[in-house]
């Protein structure tokens, strides 16, 4: 049943795993979806159906088209003016006539001393990760309030919301903020039907990047219990399981796609 991501009964049986997991009908906008998590979020939203909207700020990407057949859009948008997040779901229910998902994945990831910070990076970076997010949950939330299956958000946190790495404390903090953000929202808007959830990655496998960080690669490789880096695939998957009907009993959860490193102690 198209967009039943959060309506569906609390009793009585569903179907089977295999098509709950289906997308198919539903329209999902992806933001970030030129970079590469992005661009594996967005596809594996089409694989199983989903008509993806993607957005990306400057990279190029191309539209999706997916298992269901129906062309997918590609919006490019700067998500720290003020008017796009809104100006993006518009476009989406334009275009569909609806909004089912969204996946909030733009942020930026830069490295500076915590102590020496200037404003204008702990501004852009509050700004790109954490009030574009929360702009963006706004204005999908009300659009999905209006339709009666309702739908499901997902922000792409990261195990640095729990655990700052150094040079990277202003990351931290908006990840932080995106994940109390998510559990707010979900108090929020649950009983509209709208589930807000988080995938927190670990270190995820991009092209150079054993080349460019082979100490780095190599001791989260050795801490990773799956020993072995994340793929965009295993990020996508996530999403695509919370914005299905599998998880339609779970919102404000933080679910961590890490190879199991936040299991190990830190003393």
């Amino acid at each position: 049943m198209p967009g039943n991501s959060s309506g569906a009964p609390a009793s009585g049986r569903l179907g089977a795993p295999d098509e709950l997991i289906a997308l198919d009908g539903r329209v999902v906008v992806v933001t970030g979806a030129g970079g590469n998590i992005g661009a594996g979020i967005a596809a594996r939203m089409a694989a199983v159906g989903a008509t993806v909207v993607s957005h990306t700020r400057s990279s190029p990407a191309e539209p999706i088209t997916g298992r269901s057949g129906r062309p997918g859009l590609v919006v490019t948008a700067d998500l720290t003016d003020s008017d796009a997040p809104r100006l993006l779901v518009d476009t989406a229910l334009e275009r569909y006539g609806r909004l089912d998902g969204l996946v909030n994945n733009a942020a930026i990831q830069t490295v500076a001393g915590f102590a020496e910070l200037t404003d204008s990076e702990w501004s852009e970076m509050i700004a790109t990760n954490l009030t574009a997010t929360h702009r963006l949950t706004q204005a999908a939330a009300a659009a999905m309030a209006a339709q009666e299956s309702g739908g499901s958000i997902v922000h792409i946190a990261s195990i640095e919301g729990s655990y700052p790495a150094p040079g990277h404390g202003h990351y931290s903090v908006s990840k932080a903020g995106m994940i109390m953000q998510a559990r707010a929202a979900a108090q929020t808007y649950g009983r509209a039907g709208v589930r807000v959830n988080v995938v927190s990655p670990g270190l995820i496998s991009r092209p150079g990047i054993e080349d460019a960080w082979p100490d780095g690669v190599g001791r989260w490789k050795k801490a990773c219990p799956l020993g072995r880096l994340g793929t965009p695939d295993d990020i996508g998957d996530a999403c695509v399981f919370l914005c299905s009907d599998l998880a339609r009993w779970i919102t404000g959860a933080e679910l961590v796609v890490d190879g199991g490193v936040m299991a190990n102690p830190t003393w």
